[in-house]
């Protein structure tokens, strides 16, 4: 996927699970199925996820996350910029990333990611987030 189309595709606010339904079409681009929200499958460049970080490999570069539904790895976290530190277990981080694999586990490629530790609002709202986006987005 060229660099050009990430840059121009704003990222869709996704959970592990639905990750987990992408398919793949010709030319490399993933689907996103939206059936449960009788919307057509949408072709996803970029992501945003949020989940807590449990596990930080050691050289910074792989964490291991989980949102709500399911658990997801993020690749390339120490190349990206990051707001306050996010990279420790227990934190509640924001990532937004381009999608490399989505079986067994979701894998993204981080663009940037921001520490969301401070507000319970963001970890209570996600969910709902998700949802009336995915009902509302053409």
């Amino acid at each position: 996927m060229s660099e050009d189309l990430l840059l121009q595709s704003p990222p869709v606010k996704v959970l592990a699970a639905q990750l987990r339904r992408y398919s793949r079409i010709p030319g490399g681009q993933w689907l996103l199925a939206r059936e449960e929200y009788g919307r057509p499958p949408l072709a996803v460049p970029l992501v945003w996820m949020q989940g807590t970080v449990f596990t930080v490999d050691q050289d910074g570069s792989t964490v291991q996350m989980q949102d709500e539904s399911g658990s997801f790895r993020v690749q390339g976290a120490d190349k990206v910029p990051k707001g306050r530190p996010c990279l420790s277990a227990g934190k509640y981080v924001m990532v937004m990333g381009q999608v490399l694999s989505c079986s067994p586990e979701p894998i993204l490629r981080a663009v940037k990611m921001t520490a969301l530790t401070d507000s319970v609002l963001h970890r209570n709202m996600w969910g709902l987030e998700v949802e009336d986006l995915h009902r509302n987005l053409p």
